[in-house]
């Protein structure tokens, strides 16, 4: 059987209506919003021309979008900066912006979230070599996003 087409949206008023309605659910970054309306069948003008009346109506905020998503993916997933910024990057975010972001991230809160990060996957980890253990924890944490050099200090001043 044959899937039914989508119906395109070539109509810049109904594109924008549903633009609106996607960014009103959650912060996007204009990459995010660009894929959206391509996929409702839009032409680049129209794409171009819909994003820029998104951003002067204030739905559209790369900078709000990428604060939000360092904050949420920090907050709720444990990523650490580089992670973010790799995150940040694939949305094509500019560079200015996510520095802008990851500097918001709190240091002291940043380190403690490292911590139990590290004291959690500590549990699971049953090796009794010492150096297969910490090799595995600094792994673990580096795949979450966390420099090397956090990792160590944290690994030096826990005896994990």
């Amino acid at each position: 059987m044959d899937e039914p087409k989508k119906k395109r949206i070539t109509d810049e008023k109904t594109a924008l209506i549903k633009a609106e309605q996607f960014c009103a659910y959650q912060e996007r970054s204009q990459q995010e919003v660009r894929e959206k309306l391509y996929d409702m069948g839009m032409y680049p003008t129209g794409v171009e021309s819909v994003i820029s009346q998104l951003i002067t109506s204030n739905f559209l905020n790369e900078e709000r979008f990428a604060k939000a998503y360092a904050q949420g993916k920090f907050r709720m997933n444990g990523w650490g900066r580089i992670k973010i910024k790799q995150g940040l990057k694939f949305k094509r975010v500019p560079e200015k912006l996510i520095n802008k972001a990851l500097q918001l991230l709190d240091g002291d809160e940043y380190l403690s979230v490292l911590q139990k990060i590290m004291e959690k996957k500590q549990r699971q980890i049953h090796d009794t070599d010492t150096f297969k253990r910490r090799y595995k924890l600094q792994q673990y944490a580096m795949s979450r996003g966390f420099e090397s050099d956090l990792i160590n200090e944290v690994l030096k001043a826990s005896e994990l």
